[in-house]
């Protein structure tokens, strides 16, 4: 067995001398062995390709890129592959390249026939040609995963997501080789050679080669629904596609940056099924997400709840038939989802002295809605949050959300429905969690951080917004006898700098609405609002606009 990288790897060759190519594309727990061989700030994708070559004792690689050079060198001053083989790949197929790659694919030929001691063999070097020549464009819709290589498990999750197929036309997904010519079994191993390195340089191309014309192949298909875009960090190639997608593409795109460790499934899913909604497409199972209410259950029971389950609290929205809310709760999560979502269904049951059989329909929604047995459906705090803000705000075309674990930006349409959004990573930067640690800093509660936030005299600069950063930063401007209340405005600015960039990655545009917890901290606000250039319309409880949405989902709206 013998790992490889990249589409434009020898894989047919590899065949032809009776070993097996494994693409190693897998996402890692951690870069803690890479770290050890190289320097940290190499490339994220490079680092988890480095931990899965130390337990591979073959090894073929393309110098597609810096990072994956210093790769191959890190591996031979390692000495730990048996077979070890570095192609210099061309950036076009011209005759030069393709002569150049032909040198190339005979030198690889002549070392891996001397580390395995056979002969190459025309008929397995065919059949494995033929194995990978072209597959026929889809003819039923599809969602495409495009951009920079895709791990098997972040693909997996995609799929996961959508009733439709999935195809991967990632660098590392598609390999389009044709079929070898019919009197290719008379060539001359050199002339077999020359063949191959130009069918290899003709596939779809890559953004690292100099032409990518004939990617447009990729999205212009009558059956495409949708694109998924993935780019990993710091990767220039692709992140320039992208934006030009994004200018020039019809086609509905989600963007989605990873950093090749295993990827958090809340935020993922979330931004996943939000993208399934605003596609219009169903749940994979038929269910959640697309059923309203049976009309004969509705007609029965007269009270229709939402319940968004976040990370720091739980709340959840009761109304009648006629849209008006009867009740609402607002409880702590605690450690489980479950508990946090049966405290507050207990809490508006007591309000409006009814039981849960009473409920014609109970809608989930946020990171827990998966884990709460008592609701009848499920849906996006990204739908939700778009429908119970364009309830209360019909004229709102950009929500700002910050909430306890992520922050978000959703660009409505007209009628209220979702045109675009985008979330904040991983990281928990400007985000409600983000603004208690650094309350905990400071010895102060909520309600008072916010306070204080508003009476402030000298400004000050808190550079990171990496929560762990920037607690080091106030606790050095606690040290250096700063007020609380100026320290307090710095933390305000960074919050808002980072919110509105993202409302200008999203193409956000005023009327403004803001939801969460965090809308509650008028320091915040007033900085966001001077950032954004417009003033934001806040409702009189910004974080039940969740549990609104999906009370109205419930309702049989949507």
């Amino acid at each position: 067995m013998i790992g490889y990288s990249c589409k434009y790897a020898p894989v047919e060759l590899v065949a032809a001398y009776g070993e097996e190519a494994l693409l190693l594309d897998a996402e890692t727990a951690d870069f803690s062995r890479a770290e050890t061989l190289t320097h940290a700030n190499v490339c994220c994708h490079a680092k988890a390709l480095l931990t899965q070559a130390l337990d591979t004792d073959e090894l073929v690689l393309t110098d597609c890129c810096d990072a994956t050079r210093r790769i191959c060198d890190v591996l031979q001053d390692a000495g730990r592959q048996r077979f070890l083989f570095q192609f210099d790949l061309p950036h076009d197929d011209a005759a030069c390249a393709r002569a150049r790659l032909t040198r190339e694919l005979i030198r690889f030929a002549d070392a891996y026939g001397a580390y395995t001691g056979r002969a190459f063999s025309k008929e397995a070097f065919f059949a494995a040609c033929r194995n990978h020549s072209s597959a026929h464009p889809p003819r039923e819709p599809f969602i495409a995963v495009l951009g920079a290589r895709v791990s098997p498990q972040l693909l997996g999750q995609i799929r996961c997501a959508f009733p439709i197929p999935v195809e991967n036309l990632t660098c590392s997904g598609l390999r389009t080789l044709e079929d070898p010519p019919e009197e290719a079994a008379g060539f001359s191993f050199e002339a077999l050679m020359d063949w191959y390195a130009g069918a290899l340089l003709r596939q779809t191309p890559c953004m690292r080669m100099t032409d990518i014309a004939g990617r447009r192949m990729l999205y212009e298909n009558e059956n495409l629904r949708g694109i998924v875009y993935h780019t990993v960090k710091f990767c220039d190639y692709y992140g320039f596609e992208y934006a030009d997608l994004k200018a020039k593409s019809a086609a509905a795109l989600l963007k989605i940056e990873s950093d090749y460790t295993l990827t958090a499934p809340g935020q993922l899913s979330t931004r996943l099924e939000a993208f399934r909604e605003r596609l219009g497409l169903t749940a994979p199972d038929g269910g959640a997400g697309n059923q309203p209410p049976a009309a004969e259950k509705a007609a029965r029971k007269k009270y229709f709840a939402g319940i968004d389950s976040g990370s720091t609290t739980t709340n959840m929205v009761v109304l009648d038939e006629r849209k008006n809310t009867l009740a609402f709760a607002i409880v702590r999560t605690g450690p489980r989802a479950q508990t946090g979502a049966q405290a507050a269904l207990e809490q508006v049951c007591q309000k409006l002295n009814v039981s849960p059989d009473d409920f014609a329909a109970i809608v989930a929604t946020g990171y827990g809605r998966s884990h709460i047995p008592f609701a009848t459906d499920s849906r996006t705090e990204i739908t939700c949050h778009a429908k119970g803000a364009h309830f209360l705000n019909p004229s709102a075309r950009t929500i700002v959300d910050i909430g306890g674990q992520d922050s978000k930006v959703i660009c409505l349409s007209e009628d209220g429905s979702v045109s675009n959004f985008v979330m904040n990573d991983k990281c928990a930067a400007g985000t409600g969690r983000f603004l208690e640690m650094m309350a905990r800093t400071l010895e102060l509660d909520m309600d008072e951080m916010s306070r204080r936030g508003l009476k402030w005299d000298k400004e000050l600069t808190i550079s990171s917004m990496c929560t762990v950063f920037a607690e080091s930063e106030v606790i050095s401007l606690i040290a250096d006898n700063h007020a609380d209340s100026d320290i307090i405005h710095g933390l305000n600015q960074s919050i808002a700098g980072k919110t509105a960039a993202m409302a200008a990655r999203a193409g956000g545009c005023a009327p403004y609405m803001m939801t969460g917890g965090v809308a509650r901290n008028l320091g915040v606000v007033r900085e966001l609002e001077k950032k954004l250039g417009a003033p934001l319309f806040i409702a009189e409880n910004p974080d039940l606009c969740g549990a609104l949405g999906a009370a109205l989902f419930a309702l049989g709206e949507g």
